[in-house]
């Protein structure tokens, strides 16, 4: 038997295909991978009768495939979080949804409390008492004139819950502790035994600015698990939603750091010009946000081709002036002044770390599900991938603005030549036993919804990855050494979800 069962992107294998190992075996296979230049794109856990069933989905990007593998898990085990800092969030979560406590590792704290499923007592599904014992330890820096400042979880406007604890010596950062979970909705429990009429809702609710993203990944998902494809048209009108979505929060994020900046004309510009691409989204679906669009088998909408041929128009000079926006602010001599070596992450932490999205390219990794893990229409239409070596707010917003350009040609082109057809196709029974991992490259980066269906066909296990939940830390350590009020520039340049992390 093979050690790694070899997949693509949203193709479903009979789930007994994936290899079962011996837990040293697994251990090894999953720190080779990730010290070689491998990531983990989803690792989680399953109740069985002999423990707990762990199963690990190693991203291949350079031969655009995942490794799937699995092991039995013992309630302790070692932890390789030290070797693989990529895997401590997961471990973490693993330890409080399951029991399974990795020994040894360096951050052994709460992630978002996973109370015990009806039926089960704390041996089945432990509260965070037996988790992680005693209440939340924070970290603290000792010593003459170090103090502490917390912030939140409540915070003034409508910002999501979350807390911010810095340790700090007069005005410098020595280090951050982020503590989230506040937004924990059991969503990944929810899905599972469907899919039913709640099922897109429910995916569309995970993070609300990304709603076209995690619908698009779970519907590449349930329609691997159901044998079928989208009709092209819908491909198309799919991609053109996800870019667009891109677009209006790009474009948002540029504005809001020009606000913290205090550059009002960039600020002004780009906080009203990200409405033109939300309006985009509604003229094509009636949802500024994209709700109701995207669904297994296709689309619920369409778009008349005068209509197309309008809206590529409106985006193209949506983003003309968007780009004289961005130039304005990038030209600033007061805006490189603060984003300019502000809140660097290197190329070898984002590597460890394993961050994805405008973050991790920031930091020069090159890594983008629609080149990397690609799928129609990226793969007969490919955008770049945008990288940057600088790894401070700047490049972060630099990536950004290049991105949007970028998705704004797509859109243009796409709309001018939709594939004629139907966009939506009839969606039979998920097929039972089946396994698929669907990456899609949302705004923030890489969403990974991998599902597993039953004996009867229905979803047994959900397993929701976004991007936050990998660049959280990411934000941590670019304060460190910084100034406590960079954190709001530093904080906005990644912008991570509350409550897709949490889920």
């Amino acid at each position: 038997m093979s050690r790694v069962l070899v997949a693509r992107n949203a193709e479903a294998v009979p789930a007994d295909d994936v290899p079962r190992l011996p837990l040293a075996a697994f251990q090894g296979i999953v720190a080779d991978a990730l010290t070689a230049g491998g990531r983990v794109v989803a690792y989680f856990g399953e109740p069985a009768a002999d423990g707990v069933t762990v199963t690990a989905a190693l991203a291949n990007d350079r031969e655009h495939v995942v490794g799937l593998l699995s092991t039995s898990m013992p309630p302790a085990v070692p932890s390789l979080a030290e070797e693989c800092p990529a895997l401590q969030l997961f471990e973490r979560e693993l330890a409080e949804q399951h029991g399974v406590v990795p020994v040894g590792h360096p951050w052994p704290k709460p992630v978002r409390f996973e109370p015990p499923r009806p039926g089960e007592g704390a041996a089945g599904r432990p509260g965070p008492a037996e988790t992680i014992p005693g209440a939340y330890p924070f970290f603290a820096v000792a010593g003459e004139e170090v103090h502490e400042v917390a912030v939140g979880p409540v915070h003034a406007g409508i910002i999501e819950p979350g807390h911010f604890r810095f340790q700090c010596h007069g005005e410098n950062v020595f280090h951050l502790e982020i503590v989230l979970g506040y937004q924990h909705r059991g969503v990944e429990r929810l899905l599972e035994g469907g899919p039913d009429r709640r099922t897109v809702a429910l995916v569309e609710s995970i993070a609300g600015d990304t709603t076209v993203g995690h619908a698009l990944a779970h519907a590449r998902a349930l329609e691997a698990l159901c044998g079928i494809e989208a009709p092209p048209r819908a491909v198309a009108l799919r991609a053109v939603a996800l870019e667009l979505e891109r677009l209006a929060n790009h474009v948002g994020d540029l504005g809001a750091l020009a606000t913290d900046i205090g550059f009002l004309p960039t600020a002004s510009y780009c906080g009203a010009l990200r409405a033109e691409f939300l309006n985009a989204v509604a003229e094509i679906c009636g949802n500024r946000f994209g709700r109701g669009l995207v669904v297994p088998g296709g689309v619920r909408f369409d778009l008349p081709d005068g209509a197309a041929a309008r809206l590529a128009g409106r985006v193209a000079h949506a983003w003309e002036k968007a780009a004289a926006a961005a130039r304005l602010f990038f030209r600033a001599a007061s805006v490189r002044n603060r984003t300019d070596g502000t809140g660097v992450v290197t190329t070898a932490v984002a590597r460890e770390l394993g961050l994805v999205g405008p973050a991790g390219r920031a930091s020069g990794l090159a890594v983008d599900v629609r080149a990397t893990h690609p799928f129609a229409p990226y793969e007969t239409t490919p955008i770049p991938i945008v990288t940057h070596e600088g790894g401070d707010v700047s490049a972060r917003a630099r990536v950004r603005r290049k991105e949007a350009e970028h998705s704004a040609a797509f859109v243009v082109a796409a709309l001018s030549t939709l594939p004629l057809g139907p966009v939506r196709t009839d969606v039979p029974a998920p097929r039972p036993d089946r396994l698929a991992v669907s990456l899609v490259e949302g705004w923030r980066g890489e969403i990974c919804h991998a599902v597993r269906t039953g004996p009867d066909g229905r979803f047994a296990r959900y397993q929701i990855v976004d991007p936050s939940f990998h660049n959280w830390m990411g934000l941590q350590l670019a304060l460190r050494g910084q100034q406590i009020s960079d954190f709001p520039l530093c904080n906005k340049s990644f912008n991570l979800s509350y409550c897709g992390h949490d889920l």
